[in-house]
């Protein structure tokens, strides 16, 4: 058994590289570090990297879509150089908000995809001219798809292991019967040891049997935290609002592999309601800088997270007059009321938050020297302003709702200036 700990965020990133090192003078074996939508994780382990000496140092995860196979291999193999073969490789899909909402990429055949990156990054660190054909990737690209110029290539370096060990996160019965086949680990978050055989039993058999003989047997990591304190039921709940984040809120509803996951161990209704009850919760955040509410005036209200330019659905099993209200960035506002007759969803006919906060008149002020003000009713005009007077004005744009920008310029030069601002639409939506 291996003891391994996430690589801490809270007090920032090098103060968690400092407690990572404390762990590893106190026998930790493993620290994972996440990628997500925060940093690229490949920079933070080149830094566990020189600031420890025994602690396997593991991707958890590395998006599959985020890079090439042939750069996965790349930053596994220098990872593995810096640390003196301590880098572990774990793999994963991540999810389809992530990869299509923040990289941009088309969120498909993520278990091909899986299957092939495998097979190129152990071509990599054999050395071998990397050749491979495809669903997804081709390794040269064909001649008739590119220049034809490509030609097989293999790694200029001499890896530090020839097999960097490879640790994938899955949970679906097909990912985890390849994971089963192919990989050195597997990661399966939330793992009750006494439900696995009824949820994987099958999967990971149908795997095994196809596992090639060189490879050792997967190891598992099981999770679960770990926390020391006197008082265990508040000890407890450090571990419920991941719980409550990963099975209620990671992903819509229907598309949620966590969720998915507590439902086949036999908890549906517990499942049913963490997702409702996180839906429903107050949520005193932002997802890209704005949140709506929607629920009756005088009784709970649901909050729901939307797009910048996304336009909000409501569902309430109560008849009755909702109130909608839209809340942009620097709360900006707008409201809106409806009746629903039926009880029943309902898609309220209402703008997303940048129109809402900056239609109509917009104030510009100037204040600095000389005094100057004026309105303009197109938010999506660019505003020109001239003084007369050297000096340092300050300049603000309210739109709507009380959404505000300011920026200051120094005039140097008398007797006028252009100053060039954004439309307040901009502004609200961006800043």
């Amino acid at each position: 058994m291996k003891l391994s700990t996430q690589l801490s965020y809270a007090g920032g990133f090098k103060q968690g590289v400092d407690q990572v090192v404390e762990l590893e003078r106190a026998g930790l074996d493993m620290v994972w570090v996440a990628e997500a939508y925060s940093f690229d994780a490949v920079s933070s382990m080149g830094y566990l990297a020189a600031r420890t000496t025994t602690v396997e140092i593991a991707a958890g995860i590395l998006p599959i879509y985020t890079r090439t196979p042939t750069l996965i291999a790349m930053s596994a193999a220098g990872v593995d150089a810096l640390s003196d073969g301590r880098c572990v490789l774990g793999l994963g899909a991540s999810g389809p908000q992530v990869i299509e909402g923040f990289h941009g990429v088309p969120y498909d055949k993520p278990l091909g995809r899986t299957r092939e990156i495998i097979e190129i990054c152990r071509q990599v660190w054999r050395r071998e001219k990397v050749e491979h054909r495809g669903a997804s990737y081709e390794i040269p690209v064909p001649e008739e798809k590119g220049t034809g110029l490509g030609k097989p290539l293999k790694l200029i370096n001499h890896p530090v292991r020839s097999a960097i060990p490879i640790y994938v996160a899955s949970l679906g019965p097909k990912n985890v019967e390849m994971t089963a086949e192919l990989a050195d680990g597997w990661l399966p978050l939330f793992y009750l040891p006494e439900k696995a055989q009824q949820v994987w039993g099958a999967d990971l058999a149908a795997g095994a049997a196809k596992r090639a003989a060189d490879l050792a047997p997967m190891e598992i990591v099981a999770g679960g935290l770990l926390a020391v304190g006197e008082d265990a039921a508040s000890v407890r709940e450090l571990g419920r609002p991941m719980t409550a984040l990963y099975v209620g809120g990671m992903g819509a509803k229907g598309h949620n592999f966590y969720n998915d996951l507590v439902k086949r161990y036999g908890y549906e209704a517990e499942a049913e309601g963490i997702q409702e009850l996180y839906q429903r919760r107050a949520i005193n955040g932002f997802f890209n800088g704005r949140y709506t509410s929607i629920g009756e005036p005088t009784g709970p209200q649901d909050q729901i997270l939307f797009g910048a330019n996304a336009v909000p659905n409501g569902q309430n099993g109560t008849t009755g007059t909702y109130s909608v209200t839209v809340t942009g960035l620097h709360q900006c506002t707008a409201e809106a009321v409806f009746t629903i007759s039926p009880a029943a969803n309902f898609s309220p006919s209402i703008a997303p938050p940048p129109l809402l906060c900056a239609g109509g008149s917009v104030n510009l002020t100037v204040l600095g020297g000389n005094f100057s003000a004026y309105k303009w009713s197109n938010a999506a005009t660019t505003p020109t302003l001239t003084v007369s007077q050297s000096g340092n004005y300050t300049v603000t744009v309210t739109a709507n709702g009380g959404c505000t920008f300011s920026t200051t310029t120094a005039v140097a030069a008398a007797p006028a200036f252009s100053l060039a601002l954004a439309g307040p639409a901009t502004l609200c939506q961006n800043i």
